[in-house]
């Protein structure tokens, strides 16, 4: 399989499924910025450091996902508009297990 469906509710509301590949070592922020899903300049802003939550999202499906690491979990302690369901958008590489995985973009900080 090199494509996973991806469901990604916009920071405006929008709902939007789309394919994501899995043979590119790409993650949801890539993704989403990749899609143009949201303004230039406001995901991904540290470049996928873990460094600055502009790519944080909520997880709304339930999706076998990897653990967070000490990194994502420490910016995620820092950020705004954090849910139990948060995380980083740039820590989670796009993989089979992630096929039907539905996130929505957490406000912009």
């Amino acid at each position: 399989m090199s494509d996973v469906k991806i469901k990604i509710k916009d920071r405006d509301g929008v709902h939007h499924e789309v394919d994501a590949p899995t043979d590119m070592n790409m993650n949801i922020m890539e993704l989403v910025r990749a899609y143009e899903l949201a303004p230039e300049g406001t995901i991904g802003v540290c470049g996928g450091m873990a460094m600055c939550a502009s790519c944080q999202c909520y997880v709304e499906s339930d999706t076998n996902l990897p653990e967070k690491s000490d990194d994502e979990d420490a910016m995620l302690a820092e950020a705004f508009y954090v849910k139990d369901n948060s995380r980083l958008g740039c820590q989670l590489h796009i993989s089979e297990e992630m096929d039907g995985l539905e996130i929505e973009l957490a406000p912009e900080s």
